[in-house]
């Protein structure tokens, strides 16, 4: 069924994107022809059809000339190093690879979830291009990744994620929506509501590392915890306890919150100091997420604190504290 919507969306999404590169060639040689005069003399018609070949000949030469421009164009729009990208060219991007990682995708994604991936990573490549995209796909791939270390013996215990571990549109705004907010903000000038274009990017990088840094922690804690305490009491409790912390899962954190800073330096969106930032922010965030689950999720009044929910404020204290200490210590 994914496959039967997905494939008209894709080819919309690709042709949409060509015609919106493309619009200005086709304008440009759509010039009618002069209408022949019937006084003509029968050498000048055919000397004017003689003509009228070579004329069509470097017509068809410039127009595919054209239309490689358009190409370049478009891939140089597409992939360009630093944004925006149109609109219609993210989405059109994204309909194309997300029909190509479809078989992957559907290994990760509900369908709900796959629709949402698709808007957040048009709205990602609008505004920070394929560098900010492909952070957060390396994010939704790591993730997945240590989910799935030992996921059998964890789902015999009750603790592993449910659906087999794939992610909703719920997993997907809760974990992602204050990258997106600083994503947009980075694009908005060189400083939007105080805030440099610099410390959004790297608000940008510590919100998802905030919650690779969280994922590493949970799984890993479950899946290799020897012993586990609760963050406010450091009481003996049972791995996967919300609150729940342990040696394993802390190291595991602070290597799950240092990845995506490293690939964010290494293709340019944050400077070398703004690693060592983002990943501290990352880390701390982490055990903030286990202060809140242990003091206030599943208690009498804070039922509406869900996952998601503890997600969103994770990553929002993440891109905080990223953006305080980029401010005093980086200067940024």
């Amino acid at each position: 069924m994914m496959r039967q919507i997905l494939s008209p969306i894709a080819a919309f999404a690709l042709f949409a994107s060509l015609c919106h590169a493309f619009a200005p060639v086709v304008h440009k040689h759509a010039i009618s022809s002069p209408k022949p005069s019937k006084t003509f003399r029968v050498a000048h018609e055919f000397s004017d059809s003689q003509a009228s070949k070579c004329t069509a000949s470097r017509g068809s030469s410039t127009s595919l000339g054209s239309l490689s421009d358009s190409v370049t164009n478009l891939a140089t729009s597409l992939f360009r190093y630093q944004g925006p990208v149109p609109l219609v060219q993210a989405f059109g991007i994204n309909g194309v690879l997300f029909a190509l990682l479809q078989t992957k995708l559907n290994t990760m994604l509900t369908p709900s979830g796959f629709t949402s991936s698709l808007i957040l990573g048009t709205g990602l490549w609008a505004s920070m291009g394929w560098r900010g995209w492909t952070l957060c796909v390396l994010y939704l791939f790591l993730g997945q990744a240590v989910t799935k270390v030992r996921f059998e013996e964890k789902e015999k215990r009750g603790i592993a994620e449910g659906r087999g571990g794939r992610r909703g549109p719920e997993n997907v705004w809760g974990s992602a929506l204050t990258a997106l907010i600083c994503a947009i903000c980075s694009v908005q000038d060189d400083s939007f509501l105080g805030i440099s274009s610099q410390l959004y990017q790297l608000g940008y990088v510590a919100a998802l590392a905030t919650k690779l840094s969280d994922t590493f922690a949970s799984e890993i804690g479950k899946a290799y915890g020897k012993t586990t305490f609760l963050i406010t009491t450091l009481d003996r409790v049972e791995p996967g306890t919300e609150g729940a912390v342990s040696a394993e899962g802390t190291a595991a954190a602070l290597v799950g919150g240092s990845l995506l800073p490293l690939y964010g330096w290494a293709v340019g969106l944050i400077s070398g100091p703004s690693v060592v930032v983002a990943t501290i922010a990352a880390f701390v965030a982490c055990n903030v997420e286990s202060l809140i689950g242990a003091t206030l999720q599943e208690k009498k009044g804070f039922e509406w604190m869900s996952n998601e929910v503890v997600n969103f404020i994770n990553t929002l204290v993440g891109a905080g504290l990223a953006f305080l200490v980029g401010t005093v210590i980086v200067g940024l």
